[in-house]
């Protein structure tokens, strides 16, 4: 997890396979973050969750947001968009635990229950994403397959 307020900065994970890249702006303060998380949930190792939160979509979410209000960001003003879950597998039905899915369903499910909407995604499919935000506009960019989009 990282989180800025300096307009300069880009902040960046790659290779998002089943894993999430979920980013948070604050257009008005200017206040962002990036947190990649890998598994859905922190039961499956509670030592590990305690040492590393932003492992997990549970523990790390909350941490991102709290981190972003600490700087300045306003619940009501945040811009979230995700990418990445996806089932690396040569087809979904041999992708026997769906991390990739149940990361974005558990993700989904904690936001719903704080009042969060999904501002935009792309997420699923067989292949990696790299994931940008830029800090002077709020813009997500997404890197697939050496082409570039604005999420």
């Amino acid at each position: 997890m990282k989180i800025s307020s300096r307009s300069d900065d880009i902040l960046i994970t790659y290779a998002l396979g089943s894993c999430l890249g979920i980013t948070i702006f604050d257009p008005i303060a200017k206040v962002g973050g990036l947190l990649h998380v890998m598994l859905p949930a922190s039961i499956v190792n509670p030592a590990k969750a305690a040492n590393n939160p932003y492992m997990f979509v549970d523990t790390g979410v909350p941490e991102l947001f709290k981190a972003c209000y600490k700087a300045g960001a306003k619940k009501e003003r945040l811009v979230l968009k995700v990418a990445g879950g996806a089932s690396l597998q040569n087809n979904e039905d041999s992708d026997q635990f769906q991390i990739g899915k149940r990361n974005f369903l558990m993700l989904r499910k904690l936001l719903w229950k704080n009042n969060v909407l999904i501002k935009a995604h792309d997420v699923g499919e067989n292949f990696s994403r790299t994931m940008l935000l830029e800090m002077s506009t709020g813009n997500v960019i997404l890197k697939i397959n050496n082409e570039t989009t604005i999420l």
